[in-house]
């Protein structure tokens, strides 16, 4: 049991620092930024990026660069390669006419192996308008789906786990019934020992299968925590289990159902995000009023659906949300995580029914109706969930909100911008 428990510690470790972590460096840095300190532009206005290639800290000497600018996403207009002759160049990257991001991307090739680094131009993001329909029965859709959910009993069943356990907390592998008999939610749930009423705490997960820890480490701030999976499978099963899983039944779960939006694979998903909250709201220990969501990727994803679907949430906080504005490659422009509609997926979703289907699902949709304040962070250059994708969900959030902007962070966050965020929760939750 021991040495399974630490098979899972490390596979844990594994995929968080995969998912989270800075990029390894490497013996040679591409840097590519822009001519504004703050990669900002007006549209019409021209951007400059400079591309620097670094060994050591020092200039590389006559690297040979080549670079293309574009759309996020899109296929580059630009196309060049340059020597540089001190290690840097500075190249013109055109401009905008609309309210957009503009990309360089920069490879240089140093002793034979070749390096990356990139930037990313704004203009003018604040002003990004979604391309996603708004179906005008979209409330009406989601307000009979929870109905049904509230008719089938919780069924909760809490296994502690002692191993996990802390001198302030006790942590438990949850399960819930989800929309149907037979249909779980489940995750760690994380419970102060001391008896009293705590504020709840919602983690929602990104992309992939994988088991979880839970949140033990804000638990112990006196915060009761939920760290939920999405897909209905135990989270504290062998690693091998999800590898499999993950390689075999679920690849591409993104897509299950598509054409049908009664039963495409996130309807199941986003409800049980509600029906983890209808357990949190419940618990004798749950102060009856504070209530926070939190993720990253499809989790900042999760996380505004879930503060748009349920009023009970008071604090949203988000890192770079995935399914946003996913229509946008059928607009000329980037369109959000999975990409069901790129140069490669819109041979297949590009279809009547699927594109009824996304309209009902993009975040774009929930971050309208969403009432609860939010933290948002993420950067410019993230290739996964391209900026364009996110802004067009931001700019309808008519709730209090705020955005940290880490420029240069890709689909990955510094350590900092996770301690900012987890702080900002604890004080929301405790009222400071």
């Amino acid at each position: 049991m021991k040495n399974r428990f630490l098979l899972i510690q490390i596979f844990l470790w594994i995929t968080i620092i995969s998912l989270h972590a800075q990029p390894a460096r490497r013996p040679v840095d591409v840097i590519v930024t822009t001519d504004r300190d703050d990669w900002t532009y007006k549209p019409g206005d021209k951007v400059q990026f400079q591309i620097t290639v670094l060994r050591n800290g020092n200039p590389v000497k006559n690297a040979q660069v080549r670079y293309e600018i574009g759309l996020e996403k899109l296929e580059p207009t630009i196309k060049e390669t340059k020597t540089a002759a001190n290690g840097t160049l500075t190249v013109d990257g055109g401009t905008l006419k609309t309210p957009g991001f503009l990309r360089c991307i920069a490879w240089a090739t140093v002793d034979g192996a070749e390096f990356r680094g990139l930037s990313t131009a704004g203009f003018d993001p604040l002003k990004i308008q979604p391309t996603v329909a708004n179906p005008t029965d979209f409330d009406t859709f989601w307000d009979n789906a929870k109905k049904e959910l509230a008719t089938v009993p919780m069924d909760a069943k809490m296994t502690l786990l002692p191993e996990r356990c802390t001198e302030k907390t006790n942590v438990y592998h949850l399960s819930l019934q989800n929309t149907r008999p037979g249909v779980r939610v489940y995750g760690i749930l994380s419970i102060p020992k001391k008896e009293g009423k705590y504020p709840a705490l919602l983690r929602v997960p990104g992309a992939g299968v994988r088991a979880y820890n839970g949140d033990v480490a804000t638990a112990d701030k006196d915060i009761i925590t939920l760290e939920i999976g999405i897909h209905g499978i135990p989270v504290i099963m062998d690693p091998s289990v999800y590898l499999d899983m993950g390689q075999g039944v679920l690849n591409g779960y993104p897509t299950y159902n598509l054409d049908d939006k009664d039963k495409f694979y996130y309807k199941r998903v986003y409800l049980g995000c509600v029906r983890a909250n209808d357990f949190l709201t419940s618990l004798p220990q749950y102060d009856g009023t504070n209530l926070a969501v939190t993720g990253g990727s499809q989790g900042g994803a999760l996380s505004i659906i879930t503060a748009g679907l349920d009023p009970r949430v008071k604090w949203l906080g988000a890192f770079y949300p995935a399914l946003s504005d996913v229509t946008g490659y059928l607009h000329g422009r980037a369109g959000g995580w999975p990409h069901y509609f790129d140069k490669n997926g819109a041979k297949t979703n590009n279809m009547k029914e699927k594109l009824n289907t996304v309209s009902y699902y993009d975040v774009v949709n929930f971050a309208r109706r969403v009432k609860a304040p939010g933290l948002y962070m993420w950067g410019f250059n993230d290739e996964t969930c391209p900026p364009t994708s996110m802004y067009a969900a931001y700019n309808v959030t008519t709730a209090p909100k705020e955005l940290k902007l880490y420029l240069d962070t890709g689909h990955w966050t510094y350590p900092e911008e996770r301690d900012a965020m987890n702080s900002w929760l604890v004080d929301k939750l405790k009222g400071k």
